[in-house]
């Protein structure tokens, strides 16, 4: 019997030059030019000079030896943090939590897949990019003036900033959805409520929790800033140990914050991780 002959081993055909369009190239000379440009400006208006940064190596050196090794003693530094941690995280979950019965009513108006009314979305579009721009320490200054010092004024800063922040995203997630079954809803008669409730909102739950949960984790961070400015938790405790010059208890706090949003991202992964199909 004779063995098979060999299969003849497949052909290479060459590969054709892609041609460059001249237009192309231009173009992108043109966009490198522009961008090396803005950071050059960018350089000089922000002053940038890594001589003074080589020069001030020695009081980096020195702020570091006076923050370690960090005061660890139990009163009232550590007692202290923990409880201000823990108020730290309250305004973080009311900041994002107390903001999403505002937040779907903006961003219901500010869709145009669930309003048609072009005004209506204008001015609710008007009041989220408003909320967004404004700083939330911008907020707390104006709630501490009203309130008083305290974390209710870091709460409601957060609210204000959280409801431009996370309206916008909201937004732009339902106007992402298949349509197909709000048309359905719509020849059937179904009133514009009924079409939110029914159709968009379920179709992009997952995705609005997501966010929420994303959010949450920037609020906890957001709430360490706002201490800094009266609003309460541990950013208030950090800026009172700098003003002492007590750089190890400020070290002590900063270790705290940092297990308290290590602690906020991985249960809000394993919350997504659940959620997602």
């Amino acid at each position: 019997m004779s063995a098979l002959a060999p299969e003849p081993a497949p052909r290479r055909l060459p590969v054709p030059r892609r041609r460059r369009d001249p237009r192309t190239l231009a173009t992108g000379a043109a966009v490198l030019a522009v961008l090396a440009a803005l950071h050059v400006a960018a350089w000089i208006g922000a002053e940038m000079d890594l001589g003074m940064l080589a020069e001030g190596w020695h009081g980096m050196v020195r702020f570091v030896s006076e923050a370690v090794p960090p005061d660890l003693a139990w009163d009232p530094v550590v007692k202290d943090g923990l409880k201000a941690c823990l108020v730290t995280l309250w305004i973080g979950l009311l900041g994002t939590t107390l903001s999403i019965p505002f937040t779907i009513a903006l961003s219901v108006l500010g869709s145009r897949a669930t309003n048609g009314n072009a005004a209506v979305y204008q001015a609710a579009r008007g009041v989220l990019s408003f909320l967004r721009a404004v700083p939330d320490v911008v907020f707390a200054l104006v709630f501490v003036t009203a309130v008083g010092l305290g974390p209710f004024a870091g709460v409601l800063a957060l609210v204000c900033n959280n409801t431009g922040v996370m309206g916008k995203l909201w937004a732009e997630a339902m106007e992402e959805v298949d349509d197909g079954p709000a048309q359905a809803l719509r020849i059937a008669g179904a009133r514009r409520t009924q079409l939110v409730a029914h159709a968009v909102l379920p179709a992009c739950l997952p995705q609005l929790v997501g966010l929420v949960l994303y959010r949450l984790d920037v609020n906890v961070r957001a709430s360490l800033v706002l201490g800094l400015v009266g609003a309460g938790g541990i950013g208030f405790l950090i800026n009172q140990s700098i003003q002492e010059f007590r750089f190890d208890q400020m070290l002590t706090y900063i270790l705290m914050v940092l297990v308290l949003v290590v602690a906020v991202d991985v249960l809000s992964s394993l919350v997504r991780r659940r959620l997602a199909p």
